[in-house]
């Protein structure tokens, strides 16, 4: 008994920290626009999170380097996630609410089971195929409702979807690579710590070439919002979310994608006056029920 409730509580205690953090770390993210253009936020954030990851290996005597073949990966890996990723998450915000992206991104689980079929020759089921139609469906709602009420002109709306996915594109190529044999051989953090250096050096080469040299914002809530999207959004988060995969299978921990857009809306509606009406909320409710099923489908499959 007091075995089941310790493997409980080292469930349950690190998959709130995570759906917490990530869940307002959307919001966080709104803060980070505005003066300082969305790369080299992107860029100082990974920069200090990198910096934050190497320490975290050092502390737990992990090695600090790779081999060729691991740096490579660092690389793609680098390029994917933490840099097309972020970088067109932070443009995104930018026309609509966190909470809307927070919703499309939890939709990552059906292209990353499209390139999982490509690359590995997993079979979808027709439970997940339903799940996925609904959660799609769910989606569409809330877009339009967003397209009828932004307080943006349409085509900025439509601008905003369109980076959001281009960026969940990036993210679910950079989640398939973990099936990689190299992914599965490195340590995870230093891997990750080079792939978020890697990914910073090539946001702050693409803000230098789109917006000029690096730009300060004065606002302590700038600088503030930024160490918690880096340390906690970032650092603390990888780690733990890895480790519930490790306990409790990808297919359940990914029940965190779920969560974490429920907490980004009721902040986003606190927040940014993101305004309720029967069809976003419709919107919602089939949209996570869609990805419920489709979960479910996965973790039996």
């Amino acid at each position: 008994m007091r075995t089941e409730r310790t493997l409980a509580s080292g469930v349950a205690i690190p998959f709130a920290i995570v759906t917490l953090i990530w869940g307002s770390t959307w919001f966080a993210i709104r803060d980070q626009l505005g003066v300082v253009p969305a790369a080299w936020s992107v860029a100082y954030r990974f920069f200090i999170a990198a910096a934050g990851m190497f320490l975290l290996a050092h502390m737990r005597s992990l090695p600090l380097k790779l081999d060729r073949e691991g740096l490579i990966f660092a690389f793609w890996l680098g390029l994917t996630q933490f840099m097309l990723n972020y970088y067109f998450v932070y443009l995104a915000e930018e026309f609509l609410t966190s909470g809307i992206v927070a919703l499309l991104y939890a939709l990552l689980i059906i292209p990353n089971s499209l390139l999982a079929l490509h690359f590995f020759g997993e079979r979808l089921s027709r439970s997940f195929l339903i799940g996925s139609a609904i959660a799609l469906a769910g989606v569409a709602l809330l877009l339009l409702h967003e397209y009828r009420a932004s307080r943006v002109s349409p085509d900025m709306v439509l601008l905003g979807i369109g980076y959001s996915f281009i960026g969940i594109l990036a993210a679910s190529i950079s989640n398939v690579m973990q099936g990689a044999h190299v992914a599965r051989r490195l340590p995870m953090i230093t891997l990750l710590a080079w792939s978020m250096l890697i990914g910073a050096g090539m946001d702050a080469a693409v803000a230098l070439i789109v917006d000029g040299p690096p730009v300060a914002d004065g606002r302590p809530g700038y600088w503030i919002g930024l160490l918690y999207l880096a340390l906690a959004g970032s650092v603390a988060t990888f780690p733990l979310y890895f480790r519930l995969i490790q306990v409790i299978g990808a297919g359940r921990a990914a029940y965190v994608n779920v969560l974490v857009p429920v907490l980004a809306m009721l902040l986003s509606t606190a927040f940014e006056g993101y305004s309720w009406s029967a069809l976003p909320a419709a919107g919602a409710v089939l949209a996570l029920l869609g990805m419920i099923i489709a979960l479910r489908a996965k973790a039996r499959s």
